[in-house]
């Protein structure tokens, strides 16, 4: 095995340019020396600092030759964009310490880093021991410990992210699958902690977003391993393509961020570039998100400060231009492609805000650009939604009603075109989660279709909030005359009960069909949920719903802020696919049930025919059934 992983990392080097005949930077003078520095003592840089490293070939360092005592130098940022040099005892290699053939090399840190600890945002620094690069600090494996003990993924584990390999792993850090993750279980306590080897955590930095959303979504990011923090530099990142400069970009121990977002709101999560051969990046030495092939935007990045802690010391970082894109997303580590531009969804959104009753409405509008994956961008698109409603809930007073009004670009699709309202109350989740929550679902339905892959043009979405409670219930209903002659009007009245107010009088009018027989008849006055109800459990029930069809089933869906009227039959109704099938008689039903090999069918005993639909700029719920008799 160690042989097969030896070869395998030889030929993967070669390829990379890795195990070229140019050497990287010099290693210190006392590489070989096989002393170690007592206990408690950070090790020191002795003789001349050899320049920092560059892209290229460089040698490397195999765990089979790694002693312990070995002195090296490691390379990461601490302030600016220009890497310094940190001195590194190696303590020595711990057998498959990070799983099955998989080993890391432990080290003490000296410098800098024996003040600020092993910090997030270091993933990835390399580690160079007489000019060999050994692999990319990436591990912690103490809490509250005096002494900067780092875990080194070695440069031949990384060297094995094949660039073709299209394997997803099984153990994706994703915000849709929660109970899938190990993190779910009670966290052992500090003390528990001492020994247990850890991926050091990755500073993802939010700009642009309110202290409350991180607040909020604190479970999804503790749950992944990542450590959210706010940054600026919101609107620095405006586009996917490589900015000028890329081709001398993340350079060995410079920072580097994998971006989910970026514009006017950014989310980026930092690390350290370890190897760069030109065209290529290797970094983290640990996962990002174990997202295996990834198309995302790979940025250059500037540390502000590291914060110094025994507990959970961390970079502050800007993510600054983008220079490629990540390809490759793996356990022991991330590659990214200089040069090349990775597709993103551009979301524009718009706010407005009515503070106080008959006040003017304000106005401001966002633009920023999405990650594309199907579990990621949901999860994001529900995040910058509810980010921008705390703009809103910080005018607005304890009572107040969001509208949501938004349309989605699809490549050879119909667009979608979604509304709805959500008001304040006693529900468990705030308004603002269920809003959100709401307009994420929409993008899940496209992104898990088993049968096709989306391609998202663009996002237009606008986000309204009005003060008050706009809520009404239906009261009562009832008709000017109960008899009509086939293909005659029914013209009658309905009484709405709002949130604390008068009650709403209203009338309707509407066109009996031609072809209705005579007898009794009904007619139902109801709320969108009454019509939606059945398109929601035909969507739920068949999974074999292809692209075209889903975005048929989204866009047949009703907006909440309307009144509708609908004859109702007593004669059942079918939804097959996209597509509702009223009036089907029973040997019909049976015929289909049995042909449809296995896909299923979601029947409903009648048959509801919307007539009209009524305006109210107000949440309805409710339905009152009036009957009539057809002469």
């Amino acid at each position: 095995m160690k042989q097969r992983r030896a070869a395998l990392a030889a030929a993967l080097a070669l390829a990379m340019g890795a195990k070229g005949q140019v050497a990287a930077p010099a290693g210190v003078t006392a590489a070989a020396t096989p002393g170690r520095t007592a206990y408690g003592e950070p090790p020191t840089l002795t003789g001349a600092i050899p320049p920092r490293p560059k892209s290229g070939p460089v040698q490397i360092l195999r765990v089979a030759d790694v002693k312990p005592g070995m002195k090296g130098i490691a390379w990461t940022v601490f302030q600016g964009t220009e890497p310094e040099a940190i001195p590194v005892e190696i303590i020595g290699p711990w057998k498959n310490a990070w799983g099955p053939g998989q080993d890391v090399i432990l080290a003490k840190l000296g410098g800098k880093a024996a003040k600020t600890n092993v910090a997030g945002g270091m993933s990835g620094s390399p580690v160079y021991v007489d000019g060999k690069l050994v692999g990319a600090i990436a591990l912690r494996i103490s809490v509250f410990s005096p002494d900067a003990i780092c875990g080194i993924t070695p440069i031949e584990q990384m060297l094995e992210i094949n660039a073709i390999d299209a394997t997803t792993p099984a153990s994706m850090k994703t915000p849709q699958q929660p109970a899938q993750r190990a993190e779910l279980t009670p966290p052992p306590s500090l003390l528990e902690q001492g020994g247990r080897l850890a991926a050091i955590e990755t500073p993802l930095t939010f700009s642009g977003f309110h202290e409350a959303t991180l607040r909020d979504f604190r479970q999804y990011f503790d749950q992944m391993g990542v450590t959210a923090v706010q940054g600026g530099a919101a609107g620095s990142l405006r586009s996917s393509k490589p900015a000028p400069g890329w081709p001398s970009a993340l350079q060995p121990g410079e920072a580097i961020a994998g971006v989910l977002v970026s514009g006017d709101l950014s989310i980026t999560g930092l690390g350290t570039v370890t190897y760069n051969d030109g065209k290529r990046v290797l970094g983290f030495g640990h996962s990002f998100f174990n997202l295996g092939p990834v198309n995302m935007p790979m940025s250059r990045g500037e540390v502000l400060m590291v914060l110094s802690s025994q507990f959970q010391p961390n970079k502050f970082a800007n993510a600054t231009e983008i220079a490629g894109a990540l390809r490759q997303d793996r356990h022991s580590g991330i590659m990214g492609e200089l040069g090349v531009s990775a597709e993103t969804i551009p979301v524009s959104l718009t706010v407005r805000t009515q503070p106080q009753p008959g006040a003017p409405m304000s106005e401001r509008r966002l633009h920023f650009n999405v990650f594309v994956h199907p579990k990621w961008t949901p999860f994001l698109m529900m995040l910058t939604a509810y980010n921008t409603l705390q703009d809103l809930n910080s005018a607005a007073a304890d009572e107040a009603t969001y509208k949501l009004d938004g349309q989605v670009d699809l490549e050879g699709l119909e667009k979608i075109k979604v509304s709805t309202l959500v008001s304040s109350g006693d529900a468990p989740m705030p308004a603002s989660m269920q809003l959100s929550a709401w307009w994420a679902d929409k993008f899940s339905r496209l992104f898990q279709n088993p049968r096709d892959i989306p391609k998202v043009r663009r996002v237009d979405v606008t986000l309204e909030m009005k003060s008050g409670k706009q809520v009404a219930a239906i009261e009562s209903a009832w008709l000017d005359e109960s008899e009509v002659h086939p293909g005659g009007e029914l013209t009658g009245k309905y009484l709405l009960r709002p949130w604390r107010g008068e009650r709403v009088l209203g009338n309707f009018r509407v066109k009996v069909p031609a072809g209705l027989p005579r007898g009794e008849h009904r007619l139902m006055l109801s709320d969108s949920e009454s019509l939606n109800r059945p398109l929601m459990i035909a969507g739920m029930m068949n999974r074999s719903l292809d692209l075209t069809q889903t975005v048929a089933l989204i866009n047949q869906e009703r907006p909440n802020d309307r009144l509708y009227i609908s004859l109702v039959e007593s004669r059942p109704s079918v939804i097959a696919d996209d597509q509702i099938l009223g009036g089907v008689p029973g040997s019909v039903l049976n015929v289909m049930q049995s042909s449809r090999s296995g896909r299923p069918l979601a029947a409903m005993p009648e048959t509801s025919s919307l007539l009209d639909a009524v305006t109210q700029a107000q949440i309805v719920s409710g339905n009152a059934s009036l009957r009539f008799t057809v002469k």
